[in-house]
């Protein structure tokens, strides 16, 4: 039964008249159709006892069919009054549908005023978000593939990037040579804009790549991903240039113990929480806690932040098949910051991770 399938069935088994799907990423996972609609419209419809259709802009229509997908697909024009022509196709199957399954994460307030205007009686309250998410929690083995191909990618961007670290070249200028040498191998997509800081720059977690120079001295954060046939990869790394003094070397030091010991007690059975305070703990008894500032990790799969959040108070308990990334890092303002990470799976004894590349500190310069 596909993933489909599966939810047309939980819409029947909730007594739902209809799901309205509007995520673009719950779309591609559901059908194999990936396009951002921007502000144009794109959903799925699904009902219990009718074919499924999707709803898109005119100019994705071929795009859709060239996908396989089997259902019907209606497009419109930008001038076109979208919602009034998704009513007229769901009142073909149902003329009045009142209860409705929606992404509650994910539709705006406008959009779900406008399909209360077509349909008055429309009960939006059942939330699809958590179905969605628990259907997409477990990944296959032929998932598990395909990440593990985007991680060989990363591991590839990591070895060019460091290659390509000198005294001072920009930040941007690295990014610019990794992300030209995956074009060159057909790795046409980022799965994020790729962060590299140099210095003290890194200290900012949700900085971004800049103009500044690489320096003698100082430690430079990569933190990338790939895509591969849909599927993403998510790694950091902190390297070296020239020499580090003894701060700069401990806080490498304490990050490094810290993920590696997280990644070593990642396996079934363990908590989201308990995994976040194992890597916590070592940060805090070294005197850092006040500088690890976010969760963990996150999930990861077809996006590159995914359900759950590895962080103090989720108790959900690890099974075999989750995806997450697990990436403690150091954050010292006008001082360093450091970052590691790897995204892993949950196996039947452990974790294993996407990506490979030594997390050993690497000297270059």
């Amino acid at each position: 039964m596909s993933q489909l399938d599966k939810l047309q069935k939980l819409v029947a088994d909730n007594k739902l008249d209809i799901a309205y799907i509007s995520d673009p990423m719950t779309i591609n996972y559901l059908t194999g159709f990936y396009s951002d609609p921007i502000e144009r419209v794109l959903a799925l419809l699904i009902f219990p006892d009718n074919e499924p259709f999707l709803f898109a802009p005119a100019l994705e229509v071929e795009a859709i069919k060239d996908t396989g997908w089997k259902y019907p697909v209606y497009g419109y024009l930008d001038h076109e009054a979208p919602f009034s022509m998704i009513a007229d196709q769901i009142k073909k199957r149902n003329n009045n549908p009142i209860n409705w399954g929606i992404e509650q994460d994910q539709l705006t307030v406008s959009r779900a005023s406008s399909l209360k205007a077509q349909f008055q009686d429309a009960d939006l309250s059942f939330d699809l978000t958590p179905v969605v998410q628990a259907f997409r929690l477990i990944k296959s083995a032929e998932e598990i593939e395909l990440l593990n191909e985007a991680g060989k990618w990363a591991d590839f961007a990591f070895k060019v990037g460091f290659e390509a670290v000198k005294i001072g070249k920009t930040e941007q200028q690295v990014t610019a040579e990794l992300e030209y040498a995956l074009k060159q191998h057909g790795i046409s997509q980022m799965s994020f804009d790729t962060l590299i800081q140099a210095g003290t720059h890194a200290a900012e977690p949700h900085g971004a790549t800049s103009s500044k120079a690489i320096a003698n001295n100082e430690m430079v954060l990569f933190d990338l991903g790939t895509i591969y046939k849909g599927y993403i990869s998510d790694a950091s790394r902190t390297i070296a240039v020239g020499t580090l003094n003894d701060k700069q070397k401990d806080i490498y030091n304490v990050t490094l113990e810290a993920q590696l010991t997280a990644q070593d007690y990642a396996k079934p059975g363990v908590t989201a929480a308990e995994l976040d305070k194992v890597a916590r703990d070592i940060i805090t008894k070294a005197g850092y806690g006040d500088y690890f500032i976010h969760r963990l990790g996150h999930g990861m799969g077809m996006s590159e932040h995914e359900f759950p959040s590895i962080m103090e108070g989720n108790d959900l308990v690890l099974q075999p098949g989750m995806c997450f990334s697990i990436e403690p890092g150091i954050y010292i303002p006008e001082v360093a910051g450091v970052r590691i990470e790897d995204c892993v799976h949950i196996t039947e004894t452990g974790c294993e991770p996407f990506t490979h590349t030594s997390k050993e500190l690497t000297y270059l310069g």
